[in-house]
């Protein structure tokens, strides 16, 4: 190679790791099994979250779970934080002015980047598919992580979602999972059912952030319907809670959103029975529905300056907004009329 050529970012290097312990060459013939039998995906859309970066990280490293459904409910997890922050994290007023300051600014600019107190803070931008075949989602794999006995009360025994990921392209993966990532750095926006705006900043993704990191597995339950799976419940990081929310929303929230009458409602009773007693059922079908405990694969593009935040053509239901009441330097709360 000539010393002209352009050589990879630092940022962009992948790392390849055979693992050898009984866990990970077990999560890897999962990976290998899946790959030879779920060969095709649907892309659900995007996903946002917020992340971090301090001074001296090796990434960035997320403080929400990448389940937001547009860009201005990560910022207003920022104004959150940053108000918390300034009330019960600090005594110092220049502190508490510089915190409050850039609340102002998220309560009336939609920012995706901002700099407080020397940490860079971003909403990051991801990808949320679904392998599938013969019609069918990818249903939770034997290694992915699962309680041993299952509980259908206790959701606080339920693990963090995407607690403590750091995007780190540089990250080392085993041969699968780079095998992965490698493969899915293509992909983009090609259906014309897509606006022609999303079509275009698809493609330009692949060029200012080629990289791709993906997140832990996380798992949702979906529903067949006329133009495919739809989302039925959100994004959880285990089957286990996930068929929990499928077994709770059957006995408690939709029968009164549905508005069933009371032979439905006992249809949707016994369902619910019967798949807790099944254990790890991960299909289940009732009045007509039918619905799967899915995998959920979410993935961040990656750039030489870190991950992809929003883009021009992602929309948001709502814009900046005061959330929180006004607090000055000293802490001192006024509450708006």
């Amino acid at each position: 190679m000539s010393g002209d050529e352009p050589t990879a970012s630092e940022n962009l290097i992948m790392n390849v790791q055979l693992g050898g312990h009984p866990v990970e060459l077990a999560a890897e013939a999962d990976r290998r099994d899946a790959a030879q039998r779920y060969g095709h995906y649907i892309v659900r859309g995007p996903l946002f979250a917020l992340a971090a970066c301090e001074p001296g990280d090796v990434g960035w490293r997320l403080l929400t779970p990448m389940t937001d459904g547009f860009p201005q409910a990560s910022r207003d997890a920022l104004n959150s934080r940053l108000w918390f922050r300034a009330k019960e994290d600090t005594d110092d007023p220049a502190l508490r002015r510089e915190l409050l300051s850039a609340v102002d600014r998220l309560e009336s600019e939609p920012l995706d980047e901002l700099t407080v107190a020397g940490t860079r803070y971003r909403v990051v931008r991801g990808d949320e598919f679904f392998y599938t075949h013969d019609g069918k989602v990818e249903p939770p794999r034997p290694t992915d992580p699962d309680p041993a006995v299952l509980d259908w009360d206790d959701r606080a025994a339920d693990p963090e979602l995407d607690g403590h990921v750091v995007i780190d392209h540089a990250a080392a993966t085993g041969v699968m999972a780079s095998a992965e990532r490698l493969a899915l750095r293509d992909l983009h926006y090609r259906s014309l059912r897509y606006p022609a705006d999303v079509r275009a900043d698809s493609r330009s993704a692949l060029r200012t952030h080629p990289g791709v990191v993906l997140l832990p597995a996380a798992f949702r339950v979906v529903e067949r319907t006329d133009v495919g799976w739809e989302p039925a419940i959100n994004i959880l990081a285990t089957p286990h809670a996930a068929r929990r929310a499928l077994a709770d929303a059957l006995t408690t929230m939709w029968p009164r959103m549905y508005e069933l009458d009371a032979a439905e409602e006992a249809d949707y009773a016994r369902a619910a029975e019967a798949f807790r007693a099944a254990g790890r059922a991960n299909e289940l079908e009732v009045g007509g529905r039918q619905f799967s405990v899915a995998r959920v694969a979410r993935l961040i593009r990656v750039g030489a300056d870190g991950p992809e935040p929003p883009r021009p053509s992602d929309v948001d239901p709502y814009g900046p907004s005061k959330i929180h009441p006004t607090m000055d330097e000293h802490g001192n709360i006024t509450y708006d009329d």
